[in-house]
Protein backbone atom coordinates (compact mmCIF):
# COMPACT_ATOMS: atom_id res chain seq x y z
CA UNK A 1 0.00 0.00 0.00
CA UNK A 2 1.47 3.36 -1.04
CA UNK A 3 1.19 6.37 1.25
CA UNK A 4 0.50 9.77 -0.34
CA UNK A 5 0.86 13.22 1.23
CA UNK A 6 -1.31 16.00 -0.24
CA UNK A 7 -0.16 19.52 0.69
CA UNK A 8 -2.48 22.41 -0.19
CA UNK A 9 -3.89 25.37 1.76
CA UNK A 10 -7.29 24.91 0.09
CA UNK A 11 -9.38 22.49 2.17
CA UNK A 12 -11.65 21.63 -0.77
CA UNK A 13 -8.70 20.64 -2.94
CA UNK A 14 -7.29 18.49 -0.14
CA UNK A 15 -10.62 16.69 0.18
CA UNK A 16 -10.92 16.21 -3.58
CA UNK A 17 -7.36 14.86 -3.87
CA UNK A 18 -7.97 12.51 -0.95
CA UNK A 19 -11.10 11.12 -2.62
CA UNK A 20 -9.35 10.62 -5.97
CA UNK A 21 -6.33 8.92 -4.40
CA UNK A 22 -8.30 6.73 -1.99
CA UNK A 23 -10.33 5.50 -4.97
CA UNK A 24 -6.99 4.13 -6.26
CA UNK A 25 -6.43 2.40 -2.88
CA UNK A 26 -3.71 4.79 -1.71
CA UNK A 27 -3.43 5.79 1.93
CA UNK A 28 -3.65 9.60 2.10
CA UNK A 29 -2.28 12.15 4.56
CA UNK A 30 -2.94 15.88 4.17
CA UNK A 31 -1.28 19.12 5.25
CA UNK A 32 -2.11 22.80 4.68
CA UNK A 33 1.48 24.03 4.24
CA UNK A 34 5.08 22.89 3.97
CA UNK A 35 5.78 23.05 7.70
CA UNK A 36 2.88 20.72 8.48
CA UNK A 37 4.05 18.45 5.69
CA UNK A 38 7.54 18.16 7.22
CA UNK A 39 5.98 17.20 10.55
CA UNK A 40 3.99 14.43 8.85
CA UNK A 41 7.14 13.18 7.12
CA UNK A 42 8.83 12.93 10.51
CA UNK A 43 5.99 10.81 11.89
CA UNK A 44 4.93 8.64 8.93
CA UNK A 45 6.35 6.77 5.97
CA UNK A 46 5.38 8.62 2.78
CA UNK A 47 5.96 7.33 -0.75
CA UNK A 48 5.04 10.46 -2.74
CA UNK A 49 4.11 14.10 -2.12
CA UNK A 50 1.58 16.12 -4.14
CA UNK A 51 2.11 19.77 -3.28
CA UNK A 52 0.79 23.22 -4.17
CA UNK A 53 3.22 26.13 -4.60
CA UNK A 54 1.53 29.17 -3.05
CA UNK A 55 0.92 28.43 0.65
CA UNK A 56 1.48 30.30 3.93
CA UNK A 57 4.44 29.65 6.27
CA UNK A 58 6.30 27.40 3.82
CA UNK A 59 5.47 27.21 0.11
CA UNK A 60 6.02 24.33 -2.28
CA UNK A 61 9.36 25.60 -3.57
CA UNK A 62 10.82 25.95 -0.08
CA UNK A 63 9.48 22.56 0.99
CA UNK A 64 11.07 20.88 -2.01
CA UNK A 65 14.39 22.65 -1.53
CA UNK A 66 14.39 21.63 2.14
CA UNK A 67 14.00 17.94 1.28
CA UNK A 68 16.59 18.02 -1.49
CA UNK A 69 19.10 19.85 0.72
CA UNK A 70 19.28 16.78 2.96
CA UNK A 71 19.45 14.34 0.01
CA UNK A 72 15.84 13.20 0.44
CA UNK A 73 14.79 11.92 -3.00
CA UNK A 74 11.11 11.41 -2.17
CA UNK A 75 9.06 11.80 -5.40
CA UNK A 76 7.34 15.20 -5.54
CA UNK A 77 4.54 16.23 -7.91
CA UNK A 78 3.77 19.95 -7.93
CA UNK A 79 0.13 20.74 -8.72
CA UNK A 80 -0.51 24.48 -8.97
CA UNK A 81 -2.47 27.26 -10.64
CA UNK A 82 0.80 28.91 -11.68
CA UNK A 83 1.15 28.26 -15.41
CA UNK A 84 4.09 30.32 -16.67
CA UNK A 85 7.18 28.51 -18.01
CA UNK A 86 9.21 30.37 -15.39
CA UNK A 87 7.11 28.75 -12.65
CA UNK A 88 7.76 25.28 -14.05
CA UNK A 89 11.45 26.06 -14.37
CA UNK A 90 11.62 27.25 -10.77
CA UNK A 91 9.86 24.09 -9.65
CA UNK A 92 12.31 21.82 -11.42
CA UNK A 93 15.27 23.85 -10.17
CA UNK A 94 13.93 23.40 -6.64
CA UNK A 95 13.95 19.65 -7.23
CA UNK A 96 10.42 18.61 -8.10
CA UNK A 97 10.00 15.47 -10.20
CA UNK A 98 6.90 16.50 -12.13
CA UNK A 99 4.59 19.50 -12.56
CA UNK A 100 0.88 19.83 -13.33
CA UNK A 101 -1.31 22.93 -13.56
CA UNK A 102 -4.79 23.33 -12.07
CA UNK A 103 -7.43 22.34 -12.82
CA UNK A 104 -5.85 18.91 -13.12
CA UNK A 105 -7.07 16.03 -15.20
CA UNK A 106 -7.58 13.39 -12.48
CA UNK A 107 -6.84 10.44 -14.76
CA UNK A 108 -3.63 12.05 -16.01
CA UNK A 109 -2.57 12.81 -12.44
CA UNK A 110 -2.98 9.16 -11.44
CA UNK A 111 -0.92 8.08 -14.47
CA UNK A 112 1.83 10.54 -13.54
CA UNK A 113 1.81 9.31 -9.95
CA UNK A 114 2.17 5.70 -11.07
CA UNK A 115 5.06 6.67 -13.35
CA UNK A 116 6.83 8.51 -10.50
CA UNK A 117 6.38 5.56 -8.15
CA UNK A 118 7.73 3.18 -10.78
CA UNK A 119 10.83 5.34 -11.34
CA UNK A 120 11.37 5.67 -7.59
CA UNK A 121 11.29 1.88 -7.29
CA UNK A 122 13.79 1.57 -10.13
CA UNK A 123 16.07 4.12 -8.46
CA UNK A 124 15.94 2.49 -5.02
CA UNK A 125 16.34 -1.10 -6.18
CA UNK A 126 18.72 -0.19 -9.03
CA UNK A 127 17.01 -2.80 -11.17
CA UNK A 128 14.53 -2.86 -14.03
CA UNK A 129 12.40 -5.97 -14.51
CA UNK A 130 10.56 -6.56 -17.79
CA UNK A 131 8.93 -9.96 -17.95
CA UNK A 132 11.79 -12.46 -17.73
CA UNK A 133 14.45 -9.78 -18.28
CA UNK A 134 16.32 -8.06 -15.45
CA UNK A 135 18.70 -5.11 -15.81
CA UNK A 136 20.99 -4.89 -12.76
CA UNK A 137 22.61 -1.46 -12.45
CA UNK A 138 25.25 -2.57 -9.94
CA UNK A 139 26.61 -5.42 -12.06
CA UNK A 140 25.94 -3.89 -15.51
CA UNK A 141 24.30 -7.21 -16.40
CA UNK A 142 21.16 -8.02 -18.36
CA UNK A 143 19.73 -11.47 -17.68
CA UNK A 144 16.96 -13.50 -19.25
CA UNK A 145 16.60 -16.98 -17.77
CA UNK A 146 20.02 -18.63 -18.02
CA UNK A 147 21.28 -16.03 -20.50
CA UNK A 148 23.33 -13.36 -18.75
CA UNK A 149 25.09 -10.61 -20.64
CA UNK A 150 27.54 -8.21 -19.00
CA UNK A 151 27.52 -5.00 -21.01
CA UNK A 152 30.18 -2.33 -21.44
CA UNK A 153 29.31 0.56 -19.12
CA UNK A 154 28.12 3.03 -21.77
CA UNK A 155 25.96 0.44 -23.52
CA UNK A 156 24.34 -0.56 -20.24
CA UNK A 157 23.71 3.03 -19.15
CA UNK A 158 22.17 3.83 -22.52
CA UNK A 159 19.81 0.85 -22.36
CA UNK A 160 18.99 1.50 -18.69
CA UNK A 161 18.13 5.12 -19.42
CA UNK A 162 15.80 4.25 -22.29
CA UNK A 163 14.04 1.45 -20.40
CA UNK A 164 13.61 3.62 -17.30
CA UNK A 165 11.28 5.82 -19.38
CA UNK A 166 9.53 3.47 -21.83
CA UNK A 167 7.88 5.33 -24.67
CA UNK A 168 9.75 8.57 -23.97
CA UNK A 169 11.71 9.96 -26.92
CA UNK A 170 15.30 10.99 -26.23
CA UNK A 171 17.33 13.01 -28.71
CA UNK A 172 20.90 12.01 -29.44
CA UNK A 173 22.09 15.20 -27.75
CA UNK A 174 20.12 14.38 -24.57
CA UNK A 175 21.62 10.89 -24.44
CA UNK A 176 25.12 12.18 -25.12
CA UNK A 177 24.85 14.76 -22.32
CA UNK A 178 23.37 12.22 -19.90
CA UNK A 179 25.79 9.35 -20.47
CA UNK A 180 28.98 10.81 -21.95
CA UNK A 181 28.74 14.24 -20.31
CA UNK A 182 28.32 17.74 -21.70
CA UNK A 183 32.08 18.21 -21.96
CA UNK A 184 32.65 15.05 -23.95
CA UNK A 185 34.29 15.52 -27.31
CA UNK A 186 32.56 12.42 -28.64
CA UNK A 187 30.28 12.98 -31.62
CA UNK A 188 26.59 12.06 -31.64
CA UNK A 189 27.43 9.29 -34.13
CA UNK A 190 28.61 7.34 -31.09
CA UNK A 191 24.98 7.00 -30.02
CA UNK A 192 24.11 5.45 -33.37
CA UNK A 193 26.91 2.92 -32.99
CA UNK A 194 25.89 1.97 -29.45
CA UNK A 195 22.21 1.66 -30.40
CA UNK A 196 23.21 -0.64 -33.25
CA UNK A 197 25.24 -2.82 -30.87
CA UNK A 198 22.35 -3.05 -28.42
CA UNK A 199 19.90 -4.02 -31.13
CA UNK A 200 22.24 -6.74 -32.36
CA UNK A 201 22.96 -7.99 -28.84
CA UNK A 202 19.27 -8.31 -27.92
CA UNK A 203 17.89 -9.30 -31.30
CA UNK A 204 15.17 -11.88 -30.73
CA UNK A 205 14.41 -10.81 -27.17
CA UNK A 206 10.64 -10.18 -27.29
CA UNK A 207 10.40 -8.17 -24.05
CA UNK A 208 11.69 -4.88 -25.45
CA UNK A 209 13.10 -3.11 -28.46
CA UNK A 210 14.71 0.23 -29.26
CA UNK A 211 12.89 2.22 -31.92
CA UNK A 212 14.22 5.08 -34.00
CA UNK A 213 11.97 8.13 -34.20
CA UNK A 214 12.73 9.83 -37.47
CA UNK A 215 14.18 13.32 -37.02
CA UNK A 216 14.02 13.11 -33.22
CA UNK A 217 15.98 10.26 -31.65
CA UNK A 218 15.21 6.96 -29.93
CA UNK A 219 12.74 5.40 -27.54
CA UNK A 220 12.44 2.02 -25.82
CA UNK A 221 9.25 0.00 -26.14
CA UNK A 222 8.34 -2.75 -23.66
CA UNK A 223 6.22 -5.62 -24.97
CA UNK A 224 5.88 -8.18 -22.19
CA UNK A 225 6.05 -6.54 -18.80
CA UNK A 226 4.84 -9.08 -16.26
CA UNK A 227 6.51 -7.35 -13.30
Amino acid sequence: MFHMLVVDDDKNIRQLMRAVLEAENYTVFTASNGEEALEILDAHHIDLVIIDIMMPRMDGYEFTKTLRSVQNDLPILMVTAKQLPADRKQGFLAGTDDFMTKPVDEEEMILRIKALLRRAKIASERKIVIGDVTLDYDSLCVTRGDDMQELPQKEFLLLYKLLSYPGKIFTRIQLMDEIWGTDSGTGWETITVHISRLRKRFDGWPEFEIESVRGLGYKAVKHNDKA
